[in-house]
C-alpha cells in the first residue's frame, strides 16, 4: 500500500486502525536512523521542588522526522548504554519496530539483560512509534488499534508529591476535596512508608506491630469519614514487606473497600504473591518493577495478581506494554499503567491505554502535569472531570518548548551519527 492510499483511507474514515503497524510502515516507505541524541536536564534545576530526573532519546531520520523517547531516573548510565547500543540502531529503519526491538533485546540478553541497556531499548522503541505516527500522519493510539477507550479514568498518586503544598498524611480530607472538585475519584496513598507512623523505616518491612497497623489506617479512615465511598483508595507498599506483614496489612484494610494493594512484596517470588492474592479480598496489583511479557507471564500463570501495572519507559516500551496487556486480557486481568515519571511516559501511557480493551484505571500526578511538565512541553494532556484523552496530533503529539534548550535547562548531546 502506498503512503497516499494509506492517508486517503484514514481521511475517508475507512477504519485506519485496521491497518496495522506493518501496513503503516510499508505505506510510508523505508527510512534510516541517521543520528541519535540524548537530552539531559540541568542537575540543579528544580521546578516547584521537583527535579526532572528523566532522559530523552531523540532519533533523527533521513526524511527529517525526529522521534522522542524517554526513561528515568538518571542520565549518565543511560547515556553510556545508549552509546553502547548505537551501532545497532544507526542506519536501521525506525518503522521496523518489532525487528529492532528483538535485535536489541537479543544483544542485551548476553549481559544478562536489564538495567540501563534495557531502558534505552525502551526509549528507542517509544521514539520509533513517534516516528511511525508522524510519518503516517496518525496518532500512535490509532496505529495500536484505535480507540478502545474514548477517555481514560485516572486516579491521583501522592508518593511524596504535594497538591498545593498539602501532603497526604497531613491533609487527606482537603486533598480528596480538591480532587473530587476536579472529578478525580481515586487516590493512591503511602501510609506505611511515609508520614508519622512509617512502620517500614522502623522495622525494614520484616515486622509491624498491632499499634502501627491501626495507626497506619489513619488517612484511610479520615478519607472515608470525610467523603464516604465517593473516592476510590489504592495503597502502595513499596515492595519492602515480607508475606506475614503483607497479609496483616491487607486484612486490616479489608473493611475499607480498597481499590487495590500495590507492590506489597518484591515480585521475585510468584508463590508468595499468589498466596497473598488468595488470602485477601483486596485486589493485588503487580507492578512497574517487572519488565517484558516474559516476566509478566509467570505472574499471570501463577495468578499472583489481579491488576497488571507496568511503566512504559521501563517495561520495554509501547510495543511490549501492548503485548503485556493483551496477554493479561486472556487471563481476564485488567491494566493500570504507572505514570509517575517524565512527560513522554505520560503521553505514551495515554496513547497505549486508549487502545486497550482491558484498561482499568491510570495513575496521574497533579503536581507533574500541572506544575512540572508544562515547563518543557506546550500541550500537556490534563484530566478533565476525572478523565484524560489522547492527543490527536501525529505520533505521540508532543510539542516541545524551545525555551528550556535556549536557557540551558535542557542540553542536547549527539551520541552517534552516520
Amino acid at each position: 500500500m502506498r503512503r497516499r492510499d494509506f492517508l486517503a483511507a484514514a481521511a475517508a474514515g475507512v477504519a485506519p486502525w485496521a491497518l496495522n503497524a506493518q501496513a503503516a510502515a510499508a505505506a510510508v516507505g523505508p527510512m534510516k536512523i541517521t543520528k541519535i541524541e540524548a537530552v539531559r536536564f540541568r542537575q540543579d534545576l528544580r521546578i516547584q521542588g521537583i527535579a526532572p530526573n528523566w532522559m530523552w532519546v531523540r532519533l533523527h531520520t533521513n526524511t527529517g522526522l525526529i522521534g522522542i523517547g524517554e526513561s528515568y531516573p538518571g542520565h549518565e548510565a543511560h547515556r553510556g548504554a545508549l552509546k553502547e547500543l548505537s551501532s545497532y540502531i544507526l542506519g536501521k529503519d525506525p518503522t521496523q519496530i518489532d525487528r529492532l526491538w528483538q535485535d536489541l533485546f537479543f544483544r542485551i540478553s548476553y549481559q544478562p539483560w536489564g538495567g540501563a541497556e534495557f531502558r534505552m531499548l525502551t526509549a528507542v522503541n517509544i521514539a520509533q512509534w513517534d516516528i511511525l505516527g508522524k510519518a503516517s500522519g496518525l496518532p500512535v493510539y490509532k496505529l495500536l488499534g484505535g480507540k478502545a477507550q474514548e477517555k481514560l479514568l485516572v486516579y491521583n498518586t501522592m508518593n511524596g508529591w504535594t497538591i498545593n503544598g498539602m501532603r497526604e498524611h497531613d491533609y487527606p480530607e482537603k486533598i480528596v476535596e480538591f480532587l473530587l472538585k476536579r472529578g478525580i475519584k481515586g487516590i493512591k496513598l503511602y501510609p506505611y512508608d511515609r508520614g508519622p507512623v512509617n512502620a517500614l523505616a522502623r522495622h525494614g518491612g520484616t515486622f509491624i506491630t498491632q499499634a502501627e497497623l491501626k495507626q497506619s489506617l489513619d488517612p484511610v479512615q479520615r478519607i472515608r469519614k470525610a467523603v464516604g465511598d465517593e473516592i476510590e483508595i489504592a495503597l502502595d507498599l513499596s515492595s519492602r514487606w515480607n508475606l506475614p506483614c503483607s497479609l496483616q496489612i491487607a486484612r486490616s484494610l479489608e473493611p475499607y473497600g480498597i481499590m487495590y494493594l500495590e507492590d506489597t512484596m518484591l515480585p521475585d517470588n510468584v508463590t508468595a504473591l499468589a498466596s497473598l492474592s488468595r488470602e485477601t479480598s483486596i485486589p493485588i496489583c503487580i507492578s512497574e518493577r517487572l519488565a517484558t511479557r516474559f516476566r509478566f507471564r509467570e505472574m499471570f500463570e501463577a495468578r499472583a495478581g489481579d491488576v497488571v501495572m507496568y511503566d512504559l519507559t521501563w517495561c520495554g516500551g509501547i510495543s511490549e506494554a501492548k503485548k503485556i496487556s493483551d496477554m493479561a486480557d486472556t487471563y481476564k486481568i485488567p491494566t493500570s499503567p504507572h505514570t509517575g515519571g517524565g512527560p513522554v511516559l505520560w503521553y505514551s501511557s495515554i496513547h497505549t491505554a486508549t487502545s486497550l480493551t482491558n484498561f482499568y484505571i491510570m495513575e496521574s500526578v497533579y503536581h507533574l502535569y500541572n506544575d512540572v511538565y508544562p515547563h518543557f512541553l506546550k500541550n500537556v494532556p490534563v484530566p478533565v472531570n476525572g478523565y484524560v484523552t489522547a492527543p490527536e496530533l501525529p505520533g505521540l503529539g508532543i510539542e516541545v518548548r524551545e525555551e528550556p534548550f535556549r536557557n540551558g535547562d535542557a542540553v542536547i548531546e549527539t551520541i552517534a551519527e552516520l
